[in-house]
């Protein structure tokens, strides 16, 4: 039972649930696909065990697969770390430097974001993973980037043994056409298949092929961006907010000077701040080591100013059309059926007349709040869209600090009633 405890630690026997999810569910597919091909493919028609190379090469898919289960199901189970709920600071004259979260009636702590799948404010948030179907943030952070890193180095053991088995299989039935391309495959062609290397394992092993290239790059691309993060102390979501703080300061030309308060000047310092021997990181998940010129919370100041500034820029806008907070709605056109975000917030209806607070827009989306009251705002977690097919108009909102967060198409946005507020 140690054992067991060690390998993968569970909060509680409910944590079970989370593989229910389409995520896990395709995630832990491709791993037992393209391993049990692998496996299958070394064995019987490329590298016997009889041999030395085969026996190596069979503890080698081993082990792939078992550092692989072991960081994903650490990363899925023992998850980001959560902020108590109603958390506040120890001295009170902080709690006007952090946000206020409605939702866990408590302050949000440094680093901290409310995820609302998780229905939580979690530690060092980076992102909510669907693959992994929890959040990435301060405890799961190295089993995440670890697992990131294993996968693609797995998969690729894994092809190099599909495309041998098929050239091993092939190449004396079937002419490539390639003349000028000789591999010595002696070692391996002393031993009689166990089964013939029949149409459907061929078909198999090139599913599994396709399989393990994709997860290659495709994983591997996100391991990049992941250690990207990582060697700055940074999340994804603060690079986006600092982004967000220079284009800040850009627009009122102010003489201000953003440091990210948590990068250490030192990647290796960086590194450690997330990786360590015993795979749990430094520090409690709310305080935080920083810069020699910022504080605990120069971040959090930096949020309040955006909040702030967001408001000020906000552009009034009223619901002109019913919605009845169907997901994919068939009444309200093509263009509004299959322009539905691809997201699992629950839907709700809304009204004529409810008014929207726009803060910003790209080319397609404009975002911003939905100005509801204190008391239906109280104990809602919620996102829904409002659409207006006749006009291609599409609104997504997921709830904010203040009220809802709202995406906006910006197609015939003239329709709409704009007031500056």
């Amino acid at each position: 039972m140690n054992f067991l405890s060690t390998i993968v630690t569970f909060e509680n026997l409910h944590e079970v649930r989370r593989l229910c999810h389409w995520g896990p569910i395709i995630a832990l597919s491709v791993i037992a696909i393209c391993s049990t091909m692998a496996i299958i493919d070394s064995i019987i028609w490329y590298w016997p065990l009889d041999t030395t190379g085969g026996s190596i090469n069979f503890i080698m898919l081993i082990n792939w697969t078992v550092l692989i289960l072991y960081n994903y199901f650490n990363a899925m189970f023992v998850g980001p770390g959560y902020i108590p709920l109603g958390w506040k600071p120890e001295n009170q004259q902080e709690a006007q430097y952090l946000q206020y979260c409605r939702v866990c009636q408590g302050h949000k702590a440094p680093r901290s974001h409310h995820c609302r799948k998780c229905n939580r404010c979690v530690m060092k948030m980076d992102h909510h993973c669907p693959w992994i179907n929890n959040c990435c943030g301060h405890l799961n952070h190295a089993y995440f980037t670890s697992f990131l890193l294993l996968a693609p180095l797995g998969c690729s053991h894994a092809a190099i043994i599909f495309i041998m088995t098929m050239y091993t299989q092939l190449y004396e039935r079937i002419s490539f056409g390639w003349s000028t391309v000789k591999i010595d495959m002696s070692a391996v062609r002393q031993f009689q298949p166990l089964m013939p290397f029949s149409v459907p394992a061929f078909a198999a092993t090139l599913f599994a092929l396709g399989l393990a290239l994709g997860t290659t790059i495709a994983v591997g691309m996100l391991f990049f961006i992941q250690m990207k993060v990582v060697l700055r102390n940074k999340t994804s979501i603060e690079s986006w907010i600092e982004e967000k703080a220079k284009d800040r300061i850009q627009h009122y030309q102010t003489e201000e000077e953003f440091i990210f308060p948590y990068d250490l000047s030192s990647r290796w310092q960086n590194f450690k701040q997330v990786f360590t021997w015993s795979g749990t990181p430094i520090g409690d998940g709310i305080v935080w080591p920083v810069h020699p010129k910022c504080h605990q919370h120069t971040l959090t100041i930096e949020q309040l100013k955006q909040k702030a500034d967001k408001r000020v820029r906000s552009v009034q806008y009223q619901v002109v059309e019913d919605y009845n907070g169907a997901c994919c709605p068939v009444n309200k056109g093509i263009q509004t059926f299959f322009r539905t975000p691809c997201t699992e917030e629950p839907r709700i209806p809304l009204s004529k007349g409810d008014v929207i607070l726009a803060t910003r827009g790209t080319k397609w989306w404009m975002y911003g709040d939905k100005v509801l009251h204190d008391d239906k705002l109280r104990g809602r977690k919620i996102a829904f869209p409002v659409l207006n097919d006749r006009l291609g108009l599409f609104f997504f909102f997921s709830e904010t600090q203040h009220g809802t967060f709202v995406v906006l198409q910006l197609e015939n946005l003239f329709i709409l009633h704009s007031q500056r507020s």
